[in-house]
């Protein structure tokens, strides 16, 4: 009787690596830039609570219905978000802005809040939009509101708080603009100019596009549409206009080309175009009211104008508009532009109503970080090569001295000195190769001759650099370590003094 042969074993496919890759549309951001935001918002939120802003979190989730985000008489939800259904079947998604949050947060704690209630609040929102470059589907807004105060004095108060950010962050008067416009009067405008109630919000995000698109592509997307300058593949996108008759057109395009001298100047270049409408007048008296409050806490002309192109595509703005726009050029490509807006807002007395089923008033405003970040780069204001970096490294060539390197660091981090404990293994050569590699300031150095001293070395990294790449200095090399050396020994007392004396040479 034969053996019967044990059954082979199948060959176990070979699992497939995954790719490392992004989803579209999404972005790492390396340490130094998440230091620069963080320094950036801090100096921002100083601003802030010096008004009285407190801060507030809302989570990232919420449901589809208290963003507002169902399309008219169906159950799916938007396709602009981020959503899915839980359990229960309800639908929820990633919040896409900081605002709708922030009213259903009011409706729910109304009786407890206390009015005028202002808050400020950072976070990321996510939309689900084609990416462009320099345009993400997640990023992080900035946001001031006051709810519950009605009054143009809450308007001038996010325009002063708006200003005085810009001016925190070292933009100096003449390179930003806080730009006013009204929806009220825009709403005169489409008035005068007899469009249905079902064209205005493609309207006024077709007014919304003047600075990008001028007035010959405003004037199309009024009309039958605009096709997209179209690459070397094929055709650009085809937007649908608002298909306005001619004479409407031009009606709306006066108002954005209306010429204005100082905030009067413009009431008085729009009034024509609006007066006789109810809304329009009434707007064109908020803003005259805005006008002297304006003057009246010193913001001139050099840092708040009124300008009939800021328009601000959402649907739910009711009195002022406002953008922040920077008005420095800076190089794309071959050309120059102006670097554009970086915060947005205005009044939005109907949202919170659609909770409490009253009109509940409220104003703010969002700055979007990552753009002014970008702005603040641009204009040289924060130290990139810096940002993020610890500036000291404890190396540790002894292992019989580990309690003492692990000691020098706690010294150093108590006196507020960043400090890394150098964890990984190789030679000082090879430590000093990652301290170079991760933009380190200062190496501390010691082995068992400097410890039977009392003392311990410090090298001071960026000079050592320095003087590597110097061709001057090379020929005289003896000559100047000893005017400035780049490595020198301090008692072991005094570790700290010594740090601080290297940081120093170059402002930390």
């Amino acid at each position: 009787m034969s053996e019967a042969h044990p059954p082979a074993k199948k060959k176990q496919k070979k699992r497939k690596r995954p790719d490392p890759r992004l989803p579209r549309g999404f972005r790492d951001l390396p340490p130094g830039d998440l230091v620069l935001r963080r320094e950036m918002i801090r100096r921002v939120c100083e601003v802030y609570e010096r008004y009285g802003f407190t801060p507030l979190e809302t989570p990232a989730v919420e449901y589809v219905e208290t963003l507002g985000k169902f399309l008219p008489e169906a159950d799916q939800p938007d396709g602009g978000i981020f959503a899915w259904r839980y359990d229960d079947g309800e639908w929820v998604a990633l919040r896409y802005d900081l605002t709708a949050p922030l009213s259903r947060y009011v409706a729910k704690n109304f009786q407890e809040l206390g009015m005028p209630f202002r808050r400020y609040q950072t976070g990321p929102v996510w939309r689900l939009e084609k990416p462009e470059p320099g345009r993400y589907r997640e990023f992080v807004q900035l946001d001031i509101d006051i709810v519950g105060a009605g009054s143009v004095l809450a308007d001038a108060e996010v325009i002063d708080v708006l200003a005085h950010a810009m001016e925190a962050l070292e933009i100096p008067r003449g390179s930003y603009l806080v730009c006013v416009n009204h929806r009220r009067v825009l709403n005169g405008l489409l008035e005068r100019a007899a469009v249905p109630p079902e064209k205005t919000l493609p309207v006024l995000r077709a007014l919304d596009k003047l600075d990008r698109l001028g007035l010959d592509g405003v004037r199309a997307l009024l009309g039958p549409g605009r096709r997209d300058q179209g690459s070397a593949a094929g055709e650009g996108d085809f937007t649908p206009g608002a298909d306005l008759a001619p004479e409407q057109i031009e009606t709306l395009l006066a108002f954005l080309a209306a010429p204005a001298e100082g905030r009067r100047g413009y009431l008085e270049a729009v009034r024509p175009l609006v007066e006789g409408t109810p809304d329009g007048d009434a707007g064109l008296a908020e803003l005259a009211e805005l006008d002297a409050i304006l003057d009246e806490r010193g913001l001139g002309t050099d840092r708040v104008v009124f300008n009939p192109t800021v328009v601000r595509g959402l649907g739910y703005y009711t009195g002022a508009v406002v953008e922040v726009v920077l008005t420095f050029e800076v190089e794309e490509g071959a050309e120059r532009r102006r670097f554009g807006s970086v915060a947005g807002g205005g009044r939005y007395d109907d949202l919170i109503a659609r909770f409490t089923g009253q009109k509940v008033p409220a104003t703010g405003a969002s700055i979007g970080v990552d753009r002014l970040l970008a702005a603040l780069k641009a204009l040289g204001k924060v130290e990139t090569d810096t940002a993020g970096k610890v500036p000291v490294l404890v190396t540790t060539m002894d292992r019989s001295l580990r309690r003492e390197y692990q000691a020098w660091a706690d010294e150093l981090r108590a006196a507020g000195i960043a400090t890394e404990l150098y964890c990984g293994s190789g030679n000082v050569g090879k430590q000093f190769k990652y301290a170079d590699r991760r933009g380190f300031t200062v190496a501390v150095v010691a082995g068992g001759d400097e410890m039977s001293r009392g003392e311990v070395s410090l090298k001071d990294l960026r000079l050592g650099k320095e003087l590597s790449r110097s061709e001057e200095l090379a020929a005289d090399r003896k000559q100047w370590l000893e005017q400035l050396p780049g490595q020198f020994s301090v008692p072991r007392e005094r570790l700290v003094d010594g740090v601080r004396e290297v940081l120093a040479r170059y402002g930390r």
